[in-house]
Order: C-alpha cells, then structure tokens, then sequence
C-alpha cells in the first residue's frame, strides 16, 4: 500500500515537472527568433552568476575559517544568523539592502559626510550584492563543515612538526570543497527572480528569468517566453551536470572525532572578520525592523486581505508538500526520492511559464492564480522536505523495522504506529519550512496574479513599485512576522511533547 501510494505520488511530482517542460518545448519558437536584448539578457545572467558566486566563495572562506578554528561565548548564535537568509523572505531582505545602500542610506549618508560620491544599489553591481548577501552565509555553513571533516589529529601532528597547516590541510581540503560550493551558488544566482525584479532591470542588468517575466507579462509573446525558459532550463541542467562532475570523494581520511584544537592564526584578526560578516548580514535586517514599525500605520486594508491570502497559500502549499513528502520517503526505494530531488534543476518562472501555456486556451490564468501559486510553492520545497524526513524515517525502519514486520505491522498501522512518532520532530521542522517558504515566495504568483489575487510579497512589490516606501516597510515587517510566525509555530508543534 505504502509503495503504491509512493509510486503514485512520485509520478505526480514527475508530471508536474515533465508537462510544463513540454509546453515550454513545443512553444519554444528556436533561438533564431530571440532579440539582441535577449542575447543580453542571458549574457548578464551568466555573468552575474559567475561574479557573484566568487565573491561569495572567497568572502566566504576566512568567514569559514575563522568560524572553524574558533570557539567563544555567541559561537551557535552567529551560526544561526548565517541560516536567517535562508528562511527570510527575498523581497525582505532585498529591502532591507535598500535601506542600507540605497540613495538615503545608511552608507550614502556616511559617504556624503565625507565628502565622497553617492553609489546606487540599482543595476549589476545591486544584484551582485544582493546575491553575495544571499549566498555568503550559504557558502560559509558548507566550507565550515569542510574544516571540520578535517581531523582533529591531523592539526595536532602539524602544530607539533611544526608545519604549515594552510598547504597541507586546508589547502586540499578547500580544491576539493570550493568548487562543488562555487556551482551551487552559481546555480542559485542564474535562477534568482526577485533580486532581478527589484534591483536589476534595463538593458544592463535583466536576467533570463526577468526577460521570461517581461515576455509573458508585458508583452504577452509566449512564444519567446518558452525559449527564454527553454534556454534557462539548459543553463540550469548544464549546471547540476557540472555539479555531479566537480563532487570529490573526501581524501583526508578519518580520526577519533575529537574537538578541533587550533593554535594557528590571530584570534584578533578572526574576530574581525567574524564581527564584519556578522554587521554585514545584521544591519538590513535591523533597518527593515526599524523603518517598518512606524510603517505599519500606513499599511493600506489592501495588504491585509493580501496577508491572509499568502496564509492560505503557505497552508495549502506545506500541506500537499508534506503529504507528498511522507507518501515518497515512505515507499521504502529510492527512485522515488530521487524523482523528488528534481525540483532543483528547474526554476519557477520556466515551470509557471510552462503553466500558463498550458492553461490559457482553456481559462483565464488569473482565475487559476493561487492554486497554481500554492502547487509550485509545495513542489520546490518537496526536495527540502523529503531529505529531513528521510533519514528519520530510515533511522525508525533501521531499529524497529523488525519488531514491526515481527507484529505484522503494514500499511496506514505501520506509519501511525512506527514512522510518524519518529518523524515527528523533523516533520514539525520540514512544515514550518515548507510553509515560510511559500510565505515568502515571488515568483509564480508574478505571472498569473491580476487584481485581488495577489499575494504579501506581491503586494508589498507592488508598494515599492509605487515609490510607497513607508507602506511597503510596514509590510515588510508583516511579511517577517508571518514567516517567522508559521515556521515557529509548526516547528514548535512537533517538538511538543516529543522530547524536545
């Protein structure tokens, strides 16, 4: 039973993925048909890709380091700043970069005191920072764990010999980790939509994923629409190949799994470079907090109604994404996970472009907008979902799968009875995720939203759009509070009275 079911829900995801894919292929009207200005666009997404995922790994690697060798008082605190990104809504964030860099921020006015030039957010060199911001704590939290499959062993041979740490431990260890970080990042950066939206445009800074935008939207050419995507989805595939190619088998061997010692380095010098890292990702935050409060008083009735669709959608969406989640890892093989997994090498703009091919002849895509929102939202934190309660499933199967087939426990019985106690807590963790995830998407919902179909994010885009600068920080904060809120509060529920 439970593996018909996980056959049914994995063919599910499967034709989500596979039909919009197809529209997108028989629409595409070839390469010939794309413009000068979309030849630019895919050069500028390229190339902010590949600049902003370096600066990223070369910021990111004293970040790592510095967090790798050191322990102090505030040590897990930081590191959980480094994960706030992750969860924060983008258009949030990208504000809170306006606040701090815009044209009266923080650092203008610094710049203006001294004398020195204004710089502006807006253009290649915003998105390259948004970016950077987005993906810096990402690429430390992968290069730190690098540092720590170093064994401690290891650092003490080297401090007694006497010998250079950096060439001979770290050294490898970061030509085998910062190339499969520099693809991630690089992957993340071609598919970023809402830091494109805000602070790119123009001829100089549109991405493939804005022209696609552009195409559907403004100038309704389906047709250019499905190339641009078609294009998209090559760069992303190419991508992902790249990714399983750059991926080395550790080489440093394996210890006692002691506490890493280091005597090496300035401790001072360390804690600049944490103190910068930790600034850097602090202060958008702080200012979005500080200028939305008062905004909340300007917050038109239109934003509320907003919010609670948003709500709606982000339940809807954790729901199917969890149910799907616990049909697949439940199946007991791994083709299912695998086919989960495939959400990450396409983007939401080629896939509701595919959408909305699919559903134009046949209805208005604006009656079909949060639907569509809440199925693409629960699909692309399937793959999220699915590896947290994969391993506590396999890790219950592992210690009482024997007593249950022993009990003849099958079906429905077996998952009340063994699975679902057991997931409870990484469950309540992959809800809340799934759920803040969706609160704070942009993506989707951009294509088919008309009117009253908008969502939170769309809505507060809409305000910024507008030059409605204090409204749209008083729905900053909403949207913050939202995220934070539905992510506390599944999390929470599965850790009551689990332990925990």
């Amino acid at each position: 039973m439970a593996r018909g079911a996980g056959t049914i829900a994995a063919l599910l995801v499967l034709s989500l993925i596979a039909v919009p894919i197809g529209a997108v292929i028989w629409t595409a009207g070839g390469i010939a048909g794309l413009s000068a200005a979309d030849w630019a666009a895919f050069r500028f997404t390229i190339w902010q890709a590949l600049v902003s995922a370096g600066l990223s790994v070369l910021l990111a690697i004293p970040v790592a380091r510095a967090l790798a060798r050191r322990r102090f008082r505030g040590r897990a605190a930081l590191i959980t700043l480094l994960g706030a990104p992750f969860v924060l809504p983008v258009i949030v964030a990208v504000m809170g970069l306006v606040s701090i860099f815009g044209r009266s921020g923080l650092v203008n006015t610094v710049l203006a005191g001294i004398g020195l030039p204004p710089v502006t957010i807006y253009g290649p060199q915003g998105v390259i920072l948004a970016h950077v911001f987005f993906n810096l704590p990402l690429a430390v939290r992968m290069l730190v764990h690098g540092w720590l499959s170093i064994p401690a062993e290891r650092f003490r041979v080297a401090a007694q010999l006497g010998q250079p740490v950096g060439r001979l431990l770290e050294w490898p260890m970061l030509r085998r980790t910062v190339p499969g970080v520099f693809v991630v990042i690089f992957l993340v950066c071609t598919t970023s939509f809402a830091v494109a939206l805000i602070l790119g445009g123009g001829p100089r800074a549109t991405t493939l994923e804005l022209a696609i935008y552009q195409a559907v939207r403004f100038e309704f050419d389906l047709g250019g629409a499905a190339t641009l995507a078609l294009i998209q989805l090559g760069v992303c595939v190419l991508a992902m190949a790249a990714l399983i190619v750059v991926e080395a088998p550790d080489a440093l061997g394996a210890g006692l799994d002691r506490t890493v010692e280091r005597w090496d380095g300035s401790p001072r010098l360390d804690g600049l470079v944490m103190a910068l890292a930790a600034l850097f990702l602090i202060l958008p935050l702080a200012a979005i907090i500080l200028s939305g409060l008062p905004g909340l008083q300007q917050v038109p009735v239109s934003v509320y109604a907003a919010a609670g669709r948003s709500v709606i959608v982000a339940l809807a969406s954790m729901t199917l994404c969890i149910l799907l989640a616990i049909t697949i890892v439940t199946h007991g093989q791994n083709w299912p996970r695998v086919v989960a997994t495939l959400p990450l090498s396409v983007t939401a703009l080629v896939l509701g472009t595919g959408l909305f091919i699919v559903v134009f002849p046949f209805l208005r895509p604006s009656s079909v907008a949060l639907p569509v929102t809440a199925l693409m939202n629960a699909l692309f934190a399937l793959p999220f979902a699915v590896r947290i309660l994969s391993t506590a499933r396999d890790d219950a199967e592992a210690q009482f799968g024997r007593l249950a087939d022993g009990l003849a426990l099958s079906g429905w019985a077996r998952m009340r009875v063994l699975i679902l106690p057991r997931i409870r807590r990484p469950l309540g963790f992959a809800a809340g995720l799934a759920a803040a995830l969706s609160m704070g998407d942009l993506g989707v919902i951009t294509l088919f939203a008309s009117g009253g179909q908008e969502t939170l994010p769309l809505a507060m885009f809409r305000l910024m759009a507008a030059y409605q600068m204090e409204a749209a920080a008083g729905a900053a904060v909403l949207l913050v509070a939202l995220s934070l809120g539905v992510f506390w509060l599944f999390d929470r529920g599965g850790r009551v009275g689990a332990g925990a």
